[in-house]
């Protein structure tokens, strides 16, 4: 018996050397099984190795950048902006990945970097056709659910804008985007179980308010990150709709740091004030 209990000791570093790197998450099976996700190896050298290496194991770190823009830092160094605009401060570094939305210019640039490893667009190559973005990165995988936008001038644009979901150090991290709509039952099932999320509630350009806390009560995320503010005015009027309900709490510090140990025990709001990222420190 004890030669089989040391055989099985003997395999399990190889075991674990063979694990996937990224601590499965809970959001949905389905954004663990997929057999069409595929692995990319990290980017380059980072400039921002020396932040992310303060980033406690198991833990993710979210700056308010701007606007609809956070920066998403891991343990292992990879780094995420969302809603990128091709400006986050003069800090010379290159994040991983990043992600856009074309609602509006505030939300994209036609000219990335080219340096940046991938750039994700939340729209397809045609009108209303829609993306599907599966990128796995080892410590993090980013996926994303099409919704629809109203258009410049009348109607709306089907699948036109995206909302992307970080799955890292096992947690659920999602960004609503430019939401133009309540989510489907469809939507809702694809987002899955989501722990942190970020969304728009400047009451107008996005949804109206009351529709915004309806999709912010739906998802019942432990974290609710107010974006897409314009002024104190909406911003408040989000809490003021919503404080019965979830706790509010501001953060004081210009970042973040979430993990599952952490998560907060009921529903919260984690009021952020923006901050370009040579401001984070």
């Amino acid at each position: 018996m004890l030669r089989y209990v040391v055989a099985i000791l003997m395999c399990l570093p190889a075991f674990a050397a063979a694990q996937d790197s990224r601590t499965s998450s809970h959001c949905i099976a389905i954004a663990q099984t997929d057999p069409s996700l595929h692995f990319v190896p990290g980017g380059p050298e980072r400039l921002w190795q020396a932040q992310a290496s303060a980033i406690p194991e198991f833990t993710v770190r979210l700056s308010y950048v701007q606007h609809a823009s956070f920066l998403i830092e891991t343990h292992g160094g990879l780094t995420a902006i969302t809603d990128y605009t091709g400006f986050t401060g003069q800090r010379d570094f290159v994040p991983d990945v990043v992600t856009m939305n074309h609602a509006h210019s505030s939300h994209w640039t036609s000219v990335p970097d080219p340096a940046i490893p991938h750039v994700l667009r939340g729209w397809g190559e045609d009108f209303g056709t829609g993306v599907d973005h599966h990128l796995d990165l080892g410590e993090m995988l980013v996926r994303n659910v099409s919704t629809d936008i109203r258009s410049q001038f009348s109607g709306r644009e089907e699948n036109g804008n995206s909302i992307f979901v970080f799955e890292v150090a096992g947690l659920c991290i999602g960004h609503l985007g430019h939401l133009h709509h309540i989510p489907n039952d469809a939507q809702f099932a694809a987002l899955g179980r989501l722990d942190v999320v970020m969304a728009p509630v400047d009451g107008g350009l996005t949804l109206p308010l009351p529709e915004m806390i309806a999709v912010v009560r739906r998802l019942r995320s432990s974290i609710v990150i107010p974006m897409h503010w314009f002024s104190t005015y909406s911003l408040g009027a989000f809490l003021q709709g919503i404080g019965t309900e979830f706790e509010v709490v501001r953060v004081a510090e210009p970042h973040l740091d979430v993990s599952l140990r952490t998560l907060p025990r009921s529903p919260t709001v984690m009021v952020m004030q923006p901050r370009f990222v040579i401001e984070i420190e």
